[in-house]
């Protein structure tokens, strides 16, 4: 089996270099987050990572690679694909669109910063709206996955349930709420299972805690 393989073991110098990638992401993200992904240069990045401009470069090549790689680091923080997975595999549809819930409330606990920054950098050069449509578009085909695993349970058409969910993770609901409103992420993830299963499967929200 594939999960039996492991991983050959890291040399040192592959440990600095990733070490010196997590300090320039790590880096960035702060920087990005506090001033912008467009106001935000290499030269900061770099002043800011307490490394040379040229590593930076060295190690990503463009602004917009790092920008790939905190999205990735961020989706493993998350355990997002644990949580997809575990969803479409649920055999209960309740079930699965807890998991849903859940793996909304994972994305905007663990990178609001990341989700605010992306949308923000839509903007950009074309190789970067480019990087951010591929990466938008893994994302919808996700949510569609999760709400296709529940489609034989479904009270509405499937394009109108897969919708929904797609507009239940709008970065401005959670904002809303949660940043402007004050409400706690139990509540957010709460509103979301309880909206999914009323509007979905038409369970109203007094037969589920």
């Amino acid at each position: 089996m594939v999960d039996d393989v492991k991983s050959p073991k890291r040399t040192y110098r592959e440990e600095q270099a990733q070490a010196t990638k997590d300090r320039i992401c790590a880096a960035a993200r702060r920087l990005f987050a506090d001033q912008g992904y467009r106001m935000t240069s290499v030269a900061a990045i770099a002043a800011e990572a307490g490394v040379a401009e040229r590593t930076v470069y060295a190690a990503f090549g463009a602004k917009r690679e790092i920008l790939s790689a905190i999205c990735e680091t961020w989706l493993e923080d998350a355990h997002a694909r644990e949580l997809v997975a575990a969803a479409v595999d649920e055999p209960d549809p309740l079930g699965t669109l807890r998991l849903a819930a859940r793996f909304l409330r994972a994305l905007f606990e663990t990178g609001y910063d990341v989700m605010v920054l992306f949308d923000a950098a839509s903007a950009e050069d074309p190789q970067t709206r480019a990087m951010l449509r591929a990466k938008l578009e893994g994302r919808n085909h996700v949510q569609n996955l999760i709400i296709d695993s529940v489609k034989d349970h479904l009270v509405v058409p499937l394009p109108a349930a897969q919708a929904v969910y797609r507009a239940l993770a709008a970065v401005g609901v959670y904002q809303e709420l949660v940043v402007e409103s004050g409400w706690t992420i139990d509540q957010y993830e709460q509103w979301v299972l309880t909206q999914l299963a009323g509007q979905l499967l038409g369970v109203p929200a007094d037969q589920f805690p």
